[in-house]
Order: structure tokens, then sequence, then C-alpha cells
């Protein structure tokens, strides 16, 4: 049976700035205007907060389609992309990838393996401060997978090394979606037109970091997302590993 390995990146516990200031909605919606967003999907970022998050791991990478096909003939699950192996694997429903963290985990000598939850994700994206990318506040070009650059589908994990973020995890913009562990709802002390629930999405788990045919508002370290389509091929979803601290 071959090992299981995963490139772990050690997030110290800290303070994340979680989220968008209500006063600020407005700009960041006239400023990325150009993808069609409307400002009442960036209010579901409201309000910002300073949250404390404990120390995890996080992977380096999206677990790809090489690492799915292992699992997948262990356990007779289907083969949701044909794609190459080092690419991410997409397609995934979230009950799978968790069924995923689950098996892994047991490879790695019962190690709890799970999804990160939506503040774990930000807090690997941006670190100690409230940048808008895991790179940093603009948006350039080429650090990440997405539709400006033409490709149409996925690229192999870690292509884009000037992408990472401030701890060193890479594809947290681009390439694929990404679920979370953790279900839609506001953030407490959200405005009032902000939607209690989003039952016309097809699983309410939050994703983030968009995948390779969106736009670059769904790159942003903030931005709140979610599988609305039940081709989770066709939208990219996929998903990264978390476990706890060391």
């Amino acid at each position: 049976m071959q090992v299981e390995q995963v490139d772990w990146v050690d997030i110290p516990a800290g303070l994340l700035r979680r989220g968008t200031p209500v006063d600020e909605v407005g700009a960041v919606a006239r400023h990325y205007a150009d993808t069609g967003v409307p400002l009442e999907w960036y209010l579901k970022e409201t309000p910002r907060a300073e949250i404390h998050v404990p120390a995890f791991r996080i992977a380096r990478t999206p677990v790809t389609v090489g690492q799915w096909t292992r699992y997948a003939a262990a356990t007779d699950r289907p083969l949701p992309s044909p794609s190459p192996s080092d690419h991410p694997v997409i397609g995934v429903t979230w009950e799978a990838a968790t069924d995923y963290c689950r098996w892994i985990g047991e490879r790695l000598g019962g190690l709890d393996v799970r999804l990160p939850t939506e503040d774990e994700w930000e807090r690997a994206a941006r670190g100690d401060d409230a940048r808008e990318f895991p790179w940093g506040d603009e948006y350039r070009t080429g650090l990440a997978n997405l539709v400006d650059l033409g490709i149409g589908t996925t690229t192999p994990v870690g292509s884009f090394p000037d992408g990472a973020g401030p701890f060193g995890v890479l594809d947290m913009a681009g390439n694929a979606d990404e679920w979370t562990s953790t279900l839609y709802a506001p953030y407490p002390g959200a405005p009032e037109e902000v939607p209690r629930t989003e039952d016309w999405a097809f699983d309410r788990h939050i994703t983030r970091g968009g995948a390779f045919r969106h736009d670059r508002d769904l790159a942003r370290c903030a931005r709140r997302h979610g599988a609305y389509e039940a081709d989770l091929a066709a939208i990219g979803v996929g998903f990264r590993l978390a476990a706890p601290a060391a």
C-alpha cells in the first residue's frame, strides 16, 4: 500500500481580520463593477470582525487527481474529473470530500484530517493583516488561474508560486474553488438585508478562493461563495485538507 503524504503548512494562532467593513462595501462593489457582481453579494462579507483563530495545519495545495485516484481505487469511488494527476480534483461533493479526509486520516496514523473552517481558510489566506488577495492588496494577472488567463481549465497545483499567501500556502486564489466545513450563515451583526440562508444553493457549505472559470472578485480573501450549480466539475469545486496543529 502506498504511503500517503501531505505537505502541511503550520498556521500559527493569531488574529484574523475577517470580512469587510460595512462602510467599505460600496467602494468594493464599484471597484469590481466590471465583474457584474451586485453589492448585495459583498454584504455577506460584513461586518469586519477580529477573530482569534487557534493554530492548525493546512495543506499547501489542494487535493490532486492523483491523490483522489488512489482513494477511488480503494473505495470504489468514481473519478469526477478526467484531468492530469497533478491537477486539483474537481467535481467532488462535500460529502465525498469529508469521506476522503477520514480515509487519508486513517492512513496518516489516525490523524484528525478534515476540511478547514471558513475562518481557518481566511486566516491562511490573509495572515495577520487585512490584505485583499493572498499575495497583497492589488490584483495582478498571472498570479492565479482565473478567467482572465483564458486557460479555461485547471492547471497543475502550485503553478503560481508568486501568488502564495503569507504563510506559503498555494492556490488559495483560482484553479479550484474549495469546500470549507462551514455552513452558510450571516456573520453576527450583518445588515438585515443579508439572507439568513441560501436555500437556492446546490450545497449550503461555504466555498472559498474561486476556480479557473471565475473572475478576480472571487480571488479576494474575504469573498464568501457557495456551490450554486449541481455540476461541480463545471464550476470547478475541489478541496484541500486541514488538521490540528502538530
